[in-house]
């Protein structure tokens, strides 16, 4: 097969990225930036009961957020976002909106959040952008 030096596994692919952050802490990080919005502090308890984890996971990743320097907290304390936080939580916000009024329009349902779940992960922000270019002359 011509060309097929370019084909990899999915595992393959994300090596080759080599991030530091997972697809779980971008669940994290974009779940804590939601909270954030309200203006409240974000609690482990409230972060875990909005992802449907325990408190330890929650805080076990908070921490892991911590080491990326993407929030501050300290144990039994309130989870706050650093600059650096804030800005990849509002563009993983973003991506969530544009993909999920993507596949809600496409799909001419109102509920599409499980599929937007499953794929966010894996687009790069150049396909989000036009993503949302193509929905803007749409909708």
């Amino acid at each position: 097969m011509n060309g097929a030096e370019n084909f990899y596994t999915l595992k393959g692919y994300s090596l080759l990225e080599q991030t530091k952050i997972t697809s779980s802490m971008e669940d994290y990080l974009e779940m804590i930036c939601r909270l954030h919005h309200d203006g409240q502090p974000v609690r482990i308890k409230e972060l875990a009961e909005c992802l449907h984890v325990k408190p330890s996971s929650a805080s076990k990743m908070a921490g892991n957020l911590k080491e990326q320097g993407l929030v501050g907290f300290e144990k039994y304390g309130a989870v706050s976002l650093t600059e650096d936080g804030m800005q990849l939580g509002e563009y993983l916000l973003f991506r969530h909106d544009v993909l999920h009024r993507f596949f809600c329009f496409i799909n001419q349902n109102t509920d599409e959040l499980e599929q937007v779940e499953k794929v966010e992960h894996f687009m790069n922000p150049q396909t989000v952008y036009n993503i949302q270019k193509w929905m803007n002359k749409f909708t």
